[in-house]
């Protein structure tokens, strides 16, 4: 579950690099790096805290959706902090500033994708996962046990 964010932060990257105009280097694959640890790091912080009023609740879906809630803040401003940090770097002002502008923008493109994706994919993907595990547990306690 944690992972289904990074599909979107690969597509932020991609999108980023084409609109800009930048190639592929080592410096945009450094970037794109970063980005995937900082979309695993916000989506680890939304399903643990999801998993945790998952076992208060017992509904799937209420706890999905109040791990979005709750975790919106933090999640939005470790990516905003991410996301101006990285901004003068993008710019490639100064002098070789050029050289590493692909890592600021692999890194920019991708957590605006990821940081949507991990607000409000994630919580979805949780909330289906536990609610077909809960409906499969629930089928198996109702059939009678045979033994042999």
């Amino acid at each position: 579950m944690i992972i289904t964010a990074l599909p979107a932060a690969l597509a932020g990257i991609v999108w980023m690099l084409f609109a800009t105009e930048t190639t592929l280097s080592v410096p945009a694959l450094t970037g794109a790096i970063m980005c995937m640890g900082v979309a695993t790091a916000n989506s680890v912080l939304v399903i643990s805290f999801a998993r945790e009023r998952y076992e208060e609740l017992g509904d799937p879906i209420a706890a999905a959706l109040e791990a979005g809630f709750v975790r919106f803040r933090p999640v939005l401003m470790t990516a905003l902090a991410m996301i101006i940090g990285m901004a003068p770097m993008a710019l490639g002002l100064g002098e070789g500033g050029e050289q590493n502008a692909p890592l600021g923008r692999a890194v920019i493109g991708g957590l605006i994708f990821a940081t949507f994706a991990t607000l409000m994919f994630v919580p979805v993907v949780f909330s289906m996962v536990h609610k077909k595990q809960g409906a499969k547990a629930a089928a198996s306690s109702e059939s009678p046990h045979v033994a042999h």
